[in-house]
């Protein structure tokens, strides 16, 4: 059983960068496809990255593209989401995902993965 544990997140103003970080035990990371999801207070879980267990594909929501990038330190077993020139709509907390990866069927979706873990917040000050 995989388990999954979110860090990195913070408050800071907008413009700034922070680095989450989703420290995973159980399991090799890298044998998943793994992706970062987040929710705003009052609305729904969204997409934000994934990679998928290749390494190969990388997919981003249109909102961050160019700003936030996915990776996986095989050596630590840990995700990673580098999260530059930070906007205030980017206020939510952000969950670390991992699951089966499937070319028959959304990844984007929250549905698809398996592990979660409990989130961490990020608030971006105008």
């Amino acid at each position: 059983q995989l388990q999954l544990v979110e860090s990195g997140g913070g408050l800071v103003q907008a413009g700034d960068s922070l680095r989450l970080s989703c420290a995973a035990s159980g399991g090799p990371l890298n044998r998943f496809a793994v992706a970062w999801f987040r929710q705003a207070l009052g609305k729904e879980r969204e997409f934000v990255a994934l990679r998928r267990w290749t390494g190969s594909t990388l997919d981003y929501t249109d909102s961050v593209k160019g700003r936030f990038t996915i990776s996986i330190d095989i050596t630590k077993n840990t995700a990673n989401l580098q999260m530059d020139n930070l906007k205030s709509e980017d206020t939510a907390v952000y969950y670390c995902a991992a699951g089966r990866d499937n070319i028959r069927q959304s990844m984007r979706v929250p549905g698809t993965y398996d592990f979660w873990g409990r989130g961490t917040q990020v608030t971006v000050s105008p």
